[in-house]
């Protein structure tokens, strides 16, 4: 019962139980917060909408952040061994995270239409910056004394790159990857607000805009599960393939 306490499902179900009990006994107004049975109620008469827009986001989220990790982690690459290379085009990758992701988003839809490759872009440029500078911080930190041993027994440039410092800068990548799908669900539910039909993120301004607090609620519970759901599934590939640290 402990171990079931401690676990996500179990702080889960703890806050649900909670949240039915303590905002019908506190009367507290549902403008403010929604009982739970009266989100469950408005989930359920959307459900079919509901489902396609999960779908829909989570498919522009994944694209995107794969789009972006495979960007970042060659990137990154490049820059941990090419100093000259970091020093001239990371600063550029920094400063282009600064312009905002609304003033983005609307470049990207002018130059692409409101297409779904829009949105993995937007969810793409979330995305690439955290796994940049995760892969470069991860493949410097390889221990240079190792590397030195390596190469006194003749082993080349990439025999030390895949048994060395690629093993030693995972778990760092890892980090970087968790980061990366969080902001690219960021990104792929502001680039549905530049005039998509479909996605949590047009059902979340439609809500705002109707005033529906529950529908409010209940989408903010779909981008939490699923965000939750693609970090713990980085989380497990981790665990898996990273053995020698944890995921």
């Amino acid at each position: 019962m402990t171990r079931l306490l401690r676990s996500p499902a179990g702080a889960c179900a703890m806050l649900a139980l909670a949240w039915f009990v303590l905002v019908p006994l506190l009367r507290v107004p549902p403008l403010i917060l929604p009982s739970l049975p009266a989100i469950l109620r408005d989930a359920f008469s959307v459900w079919p909408a509901l489902l396609a827009g999960f779908l829909i986001t989570m498919l522009e989220t994944v694209l995107g952040f794969l789009l972006g990790a495979g960007l970042g982690f060659g990137a990154g690459a490049a820059f941990a061994y090419a100093g000259w290379l970091e020093r001239a085009m990371l600063p550029l990758f920094v400063a282009s995270q600064t312009v905002p992701v609304i003033a983005f988003g609307a470049i990207v839809v002018i130059w692409f239409g409101n297409t779904l490759f829009a949105k993995i872009m937007i969810a793409f440029y979330l995305t690439f910056l955290p796994v940049t500078v995760a892969t470069i911080r991860g493949l410097q930190s390889c221990d240079p004394e190792r590397l030195d041993l390596m190469r006194g027994f003749g082993s080349s440039a990439w025999q030390r790159f895949v048994k060395l410092a690629l093993p030693s800068a995972a778990p760092v990548i890892m980090v970087g990857l968790k980061i990366g799908i969080a902001l690219s669900l960021i990104g792929a539910i502001v680039g549905e607000w530049f005039g998509a039909t479909v996605g949590l993120g047009v059902m979340l301004l439609q809500s705002l805009y109707f005033e529906q607090t529950a529908r409010v609620w209940v989408l903010i519970i779909a981008c939490g599960g699923m965000g939750a759901t693609l970090t713990g599934a980085i989380s497990l590939t981790g665990r898996r393939f990273i053995w020698w640290r944890p995921g």
